[in-house]
Order: C-alpha cells, then sequence, then structure tokens
C-alpha cells in the first residue's frame, strides 16, 4: 500500500531546499492528495568547510546523516544533487527516480573579467574540485587555484569580498536560485565537461520500501537516467572517488548515446579524453568501454590505480 505522507530528508542550504521543495511540488501534482513535507538536516559535509572534500571523506559525506534518517524511520526520501551521490550507493538503498537535467555547464563567475581568456597573469581562481582545477590548468597554467568551500551564497560572498578574481560553480544550481545573472561565460562540453551526473537531481530511498518507490517512480525521466547512468558506469570502471578529477557528458540522440570522458590532473593540467557510442540502451557498456580507452592511455597513473 502507499503511503498517503511523504517526508523529505534535505540538507538545510539554499539550493539543497530549492532542490528538495522542487521535487516536493512535482510529488503533489504526481500524486493529487498526497502530503509531502521537508525534514532539514545538517550533514558533515555542510559543518566541514576548512579543508577540501577530497581529504574528508569525498561528497558521500553529504549523505550519511540523511540515510540515517530514512534507517530511523525519520523520512522516507532524500533529495540529492546526483553528482554528489556515490557511484555505489549504501546497501538497501535505491534510486528510483532521476529528474530531466538542467544546464549541465560550469559558470565562470567574477566581478571584474567576462570569461577565462580575459583573467590577468596570475589571476586568483576558487574552486575546490579537482575536475575544474585539471581543467582550468590545462587552460591557463599561470593562474593561482585556490580551494573555495562552502554553499553557492557563501562562495559568491568570497568573490565580491575580493578573495578571489573569479570562481566555478555550476550553472545549474545559480540558475535554481535565480543567480543566473551572475554567470560572465559558460563552460561546456564538448571543450569542458562537467561532473558525471552534473545538473540532474535525484531521489534516493529505501530498497525495502515498494510503496515509496512507486511513488517517488512516477518522477524518473528516462533519457536523462540512461545519460547518467553512462556517466556513472565510467566513473565506477575508474574508481568512482571524488578524489580524483574525472569530467563526463553523454548525450542521447538518433543514433543512441554518446559518452565523452576526461581524466585529468590538477596539479600538472594534463588531461586524457576518450569518447564513445552506444545504442541507447546500454549505458553500462558505454561507460566501461569510455573508462577502458581512459585507462589505455595512462589514467590509472592519474588516478592512482
Amino acid at each position: 500500500m502507499n503511503p498517503s505522507t511523504l517526508r523529505i530528508a534535505t540538507r538545510k542550504s539554499a539550493l539543497a531546499l530549492w532542490q528538495a521543495e522542487h521535487v516536493a511540488a512535482q510529488l503533489r501534482a504526481a500524486h493529487p492528495g498526497l502530503t509531502v513535507t521537508l525534514v532539514p538536516m545538517s550533514t558533515r559535509g555542510d559543518e566541514i568547510l576548512d579543508q577540501p572534500l577530497a581529504t574528508i571523506g569525498g561528497k558521500g559525506l553529504f549523505l550519511k546523516e540523511l540515510e540515517v534518517a530514512m534507517l530511523e524511520g525519520r523520512a522516507e526520501l532524500a533529495v540529492h544533487s546526483l553528482k554528489d551521490v556515490p557511484v555505489e550507493l549504501e546497501a538497501g538503498f535505491a534510486l528510483p527516480a532521476i529528474l530531466p537535467r538542467a544546464d549541465a555547464a560550469d559558470a565562470f563567475v567574477s566581478n571584474a573579467y567576462a570569461d577565462l581568456a580575459a583573467l590577468p597573469h596570475g589571476a586568483r581562481v576558487g574552486t575546490s574540485s579537482l575536475r575544474r582545477q585539471a581543467q582550468l590548468r590545462a587552460l591557463r597554467p599561470d593562474l593561482a587555484l585556490l580551494d573555495l568551500r562552502g554553499n553557492v551564497g557563501t562562495r559568491l560572498g568570497k568573490l565580491d569580498a575580493g578573495h578571489y578574481d573569479a570562481i566555478v560553480l555550476a550553472c545549474a544550481g545559480l540558475e535554481r536560485l535565480a543567480l543566473a545573472p551572475r554567470i560572465r561565460a559558460r563552460l561546456a562540453a564538448p571543450d569542458w565537461l562537467p561532473a558525471p551526473g552534473q545538473a540532474a537531481i535525484a531521489l534516493e530511498a529505501r530498497a525495502d520500501q515498494p510503496g515509496v518507490l512507486a511513488l517517488l517512480a512516477a518522477l524518473d525521466d528516462a533519457d536523462t537516467r540512461l545519460s547518467v547512468s553512462a556517466e556513472r558506469a565510467m566513473n565506477r570502471a575508474l574508481g568512482g572517488s571524488c578524489t580524483v578529477p574525472v569530467g563526463a557528458w553523454c548525450v542521447l540522440g538518433e543514433q543512441g548515446l554518446h559518452l565523452r570522458g576526461m581524466v585529468g590532473d590538477a596539479v600538472s593540467g594534463r588531461l586524457l579524453h576518450a569518447e564513445g557510442s552506444s545504442a541507447g540502451d546500454q549505458p553500462e557498456l558505454l561507460g566501461r568501454q569510455v573508462a577502458a580507452a581512459l585507462l589505455a592511455q595512462g589514467a590509472g597513473e592519474l588516478l592512482g590505480l
């Protein structure tokens, strides 16, 4: 039997709350009469802001407390940015719905400079993403790349306070928070690759609650799931960690899926690229094939495999 009330475990940041409210509205529209409420929570990923994510356990830190809430019966589902979801879910959990993907490009944000090329020699650019650092280093080895943690508002505040000449954020997050005017330039595929799953919202729930899973599955976007499944399969075959710079971008066209993958080095700016295509029903195979092509170029050395 399907429940009449769903409680969404969510982080407290403005973007996380926007995404949870967006999902709640979609669920109410899909299931008239369903009551949906939010359970805002703080996670270790939100609390530890003085160290890079890669050194304190990775993006999974944003999920743990939300998963505990579901296990303890305080919430039926959690809403995540898919790029923050580890490629191997904790046992007992599932992703019954992935919403249609928004703009997956990264955003160049600066108060003084129009784009990356306009930055002066040695300019200070803020991002804690190793993927972004590797691609920045490849394009502009002269830049001073500085760590930048915190929610979107915190990061923009540090830019506005003069700590950085520019910062790199996700376009989707800025657009969802009505901050699109802050985007000076888009860093987009095929020249610049996003994180696997970037700009897609995922719903996580306990695998042993079929009634909940059935309600959530109504929001699943089949095309987005195919694309991000290929990206996540590639990431999984490469070790699946956020401690290494991995980019992926898969699109679904009339001929099937086409996946571009990248592995980089945030210190040297060395980038390895590979791409491949497959039928639309073989995302996992495509992801493994592109990962194999990257490994054949020496990606293992960059990944510490």
